[in-house]
Protein backbone atom coordinates (compact mmCIF):
# COMPACT_ATOMS: atom_id res chain seq x y z
CA UNK A 1 0.00 0.00 0.00
CA UNK A 2 1.28 3.45 -0.88
CA UNK A 3 -0.43 6.47 0.63
CA UNK A 4 -1.09 9.33 -1.77
CA UNK A 5 -2.21 12.93 -1.49
CA UNK A 6 -5.91 12.84 -0.60
CA UNK A 7 -5.64 9.61 1.42
CA UNK A 8 -6.48 9.45 5.10
CA UNK A 9 -3.69 8.42 7.46
CA UNK A 10 -4.51 4.93 8.75
CA UNK A 11 -4.35 4.12 12.45
CA UNK A 12 -1.03 2.82 13.75
CA UNK A 13 0.82 2.49 17.04
CA UNK A 14 4.50 2.77 17.90
CA UNK A 15 6.71 3.46 20.89
CA UNK A 16 7.79 7.06 21.27
CA UNK A 17 11.01 8.58 22.61
CA UNK A 18 9.84 8.17 26.19
CA UNK A 19 8.87 4.52 25.72
CA UNK A 20 5.14 5.35 25.72
CA UNK A 21 2.72 3.91 23.24
CA UNK A 22 1.93 6.46 20.54
CA UNK A 23 -1.51 5.99 18.97
CA UNK A 24 -1.95 7.87 15.71
CA UNK A 25 -5.67 8.35 16.35
CA UNK A 26 -4.79 10.51 19.39
CA UNK A 27 -3.16 13.06 17.06
CA UNK A 28 -4.39 12.53 13.50
CA UNK A 29 -7.62 14.39 12.77
CA UNK A 30 -7.09 16.86 15.62
CA UNK A 31 -4.38 19.16 14.25
CA UNK A 32 -2.05 19.42 11.24
CA UNK A 33 0.89 17.02 11.49
CA UNK A 34 4.25 16.74 9.81
CA UNK A 35 5.30 13.08 9.76
CA UNK A 36 8.86 12.84 8.57
CA UNK A 37 10.51 9.51 7.87
CA UNK A 38 14.30 9.53 7.98
CA UNK A 39 16.99 6.85 7.60
CA UNK A 40 19.00 6.84 10.85
CA UNK A 41 19.74 8.74 14.07
CA UNK A 42 23.13 10.47 14.34
CA UNK A 43 24.01 10.44 10.66
CA UNK A 44 25.00 13.77 9.08
CA UNK A 45 21.88 14.29 6.94
CA UNK A 46 19.43 13.05 9.55
CA UNK A 47 21.04 15.17 12.27
CA UNK A 48 20.86 18.27 10.03
CA UNK A 49 17.21 17.51 9.28
CA UNK A 50 16.25 16.94 12.94
CA UNK A 51 18.09 20.09 14.05
CA UNK A 52 16.40 22.12 11.31
CA UNK A 53 12.99 20.88 12.46
CA UNK A 54 14.08 21.69 16.04
CA UNK A 55 15.14 25.22 15.07
CA UNK A 56 11.80 25.90 13.39
CA UNK A 57 9.63 23.84 15.76
CA UNK A 58 8.06 26.95 17.34
CA UNK A 59 7.02 28.13 13.87
CA UNK A 60 5.15 24.85 13.36
CA UNK A 61 3.64 25.02 16.87
CA UNK A 62 2.54 28.64 16.29
CA UNK A 63 0.59 27.37 13.27
CA UNK A 64 -1.04 24.67 15.41
CA UNK A 65 0.93 21.83 13.84
CA UNK A 66 2.89 18.95 15.36
CA UNK A 67 6.16 17.47 14.05
CA UNK A 68 6.81 13.74 14.47
CA UNK A 69 9.94 11.96 13.26
CA UNK A 70 9.94 8.25 12.40
CA UNK A 71 12.86 5.89 11.82
CA UNK A 72 13.68 2.25 12.51
CA UNK A 73 16.09 3.18 15.32
CA UNK A 74 15.50 1.86 18.85
CA UNK A 75 13.94 3.88 21.64
CA UNK A 76 17.37 4.05 23.33
CA UNK A 77 18.90 5.49 20.15
CA UNK A 78 16.03 8.01 19.90
CA UNK A 79 16.50 9.01 23.54
CA UNK A 80 20.23 9.67 23.03
CA UNK A 81 19.56 11.53 19.75
CA UNK A 82 16.83 13.66 21.38
CA UNK A 83 18.97 14.48 24.40
CA UNK A 84 22.12 15.24 22.43
CA UNK A 85 20.38 17.64 20.03
CA UNK A 86 17.62 18.87 22.38
CA UNK A 87 14.83 17.79 20.04
CA UNK A 88 11.45 19.11 21.30
CA UNK A 89 9.27 16.78 19.20
CA UNK A 90 8.48 13.08 19.35
CA UNK A 91 10.47 10.44 17.55
CA UNK A 92 8.76 7.12 16.91
CA UNK A 93 10.58 3.81 16.78
CA UNK A 94 9.53 1.81 13.72
CA UNK A 95 11.94 -1.09 14.35
CA UNK A 96 9.83 -3.57 12.39
CA UNK A 97 9.30 -0.98 9.61
CA UNK A 98 5.52 -1.54 9.69
CA UNK A 99 4.74 2.20 9.66
CA UNK A 100 7.16 2.76 6.79
CA UNK A 101 5.38 -0.03 4.87
CA UNK A 102 1.95 1.32 5.86
CA UNK A 103 2.80 4.72 4.34
CA UNK A 104 4.64 3.15 1.40
CA UNK A 105 7.90 5.00 2.01
CA UNK A 106 10.29 3.84 -0.72
CA UNK A 107 13.90 2.88 -0.13
CA UNK A 108 16.54 5.25 -1.47
CA UNK A 109 20.00 4.93 -2.99
CA UNK A 110 19.13 1.81 -5.00
CA UNK A 111 17.45 0.21 -1.99
CA UNK A 112 20.45 0.61 0.32
CA UNK A 113 18.91 3.21 2.65
CA UNK A 114 15.45 3.71 4.11
CA UNK A 115 13.85 6.64 2.29
CA UNK A 116 13.49 10.21 3.53
CA UNK A 117 9.89 11.30 2.99
CA UNK A 118 7.78 13.97 4.69
CA UNK A 119 3.97 13.77 4.81
CA UNK A 120 1.86 16.83 5.58
CA UNK A 121 -1.47 15.87 7.13
CA UNK A 122 -4.29 18.37 7.64
CA UNK A 123 -6.53 18.53 10.71
CA UNK A 124 -9.01 16.12 9.12
CA UNK A 125 -6.30 13.44 8.85
CA UNK A 126 -5.92 13.80 5.08
CA UNK A 127 -2.50 13.84 3.42
CA UNK A 128 -2.16 17.15 1.60
CA UNK A 129 1.46 16.90 0.49
CA UNK A 130 4.23 14.31 0.17
CA UNK A 131 7.85 15.41 -0.20
CA UNK A 132 10.31 12.68 -1.19
CA UNK A 133 13.91 13.86 -1.27
CA UNK A 134 17.23 12.73 0.18
CA UNK A 135 18.10 16.45 0.51
CA UNK A 136 17.57 16.49 4.28
CA UNK A 137 17.29 20.20 4.99
CA UNK A 138 14.89 20.86 2.08
CA UNK A 139 12.10 19.13 4.03
CA UNK A 140 11.72 21.84 6.66
CA UNK A 141 10.94 24.91 4.48
CA UNK A 142 8.79 22.73 2.22
CA UNK A 143 6.80 21.41 5.20
CA UNK A 144 6.43 24.86 6.77
CA UNK A 145 5.14 26.32 3.49
CA UNK A 146 2.62 23.46 3.17
CA UNK A 147 1.41 23.94 6.76
CA UNK A 148 0.96 27.69 6.16
CA UNK A 149 -1.27 26.87 3.17
CA UNK A 150 -3.54 24.84 5.48
CA UNK A 151 -4.11 27.76 7.86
Amino acid sequence: MILKVGDKVPNFTALDTKGNEFKSQDFVGKKPIVFYFYPKDNTPGCTAQACSFRDQYEDFKDLGAEVIGISSDSIISHQKFTKQYKLPFLLLSDSDRKIRKLFGVPAAMMGLLPGRVTYIVDKTGTITMIFDSMMATKHIPTALKAIKKLI
